[in-house]
């Protein structure tokens, strides 16, 4: 699975290694290029999930405000809930990031 904003691509993982919460895929941190990304100040608590922790996004299409996010240290019972552990993995605004199954659907971008 590949993460791209415009045609850059942010992150890249295989689809078993990601997690799914509330709708959102959630990349391990080791698939993402963090050579895009700088911390973002977006404060943001989920009231089951914990502090969330932001990123913007400077790739060659322009700069994309809060367009990750991870909970670093989710609330214990989140872990549990989920069922498996997403600590700092991350997710990205569905509106600011396309996703591809394969290498192959970029080339209908």
């Amino acid at each position: 699975m590949q993460a791209l904003i415009g045609k850059t691509v942010v992150a890249e993982v295989a689809e078993d290694e990601l997690v799914q919460v509330e709708g959102n895929l959630y990349f391990p941190p080791e698939s993402v290029r963090w050579e895009f990304f700088e911390d973002s100040s977006m404060p943001y608590t989920c009231l089951w999930k914990g502090r969330a922790q932001y990123w913007s996004a400077r790739t060659p299409d322009g700069a994309h405000a809060d367009a990750a996010w991870s909970y670093p240290s989710p609330i214990p019972s989140a872990v549990e809930r989920v069922g498996v552990d997403f600590s700092g993995f991350i997710a990205f605004d569905p509106v600011q990031v396309t996703f591809l199954e394969s290498r192959a659907d970029m080339e209908s971008l």
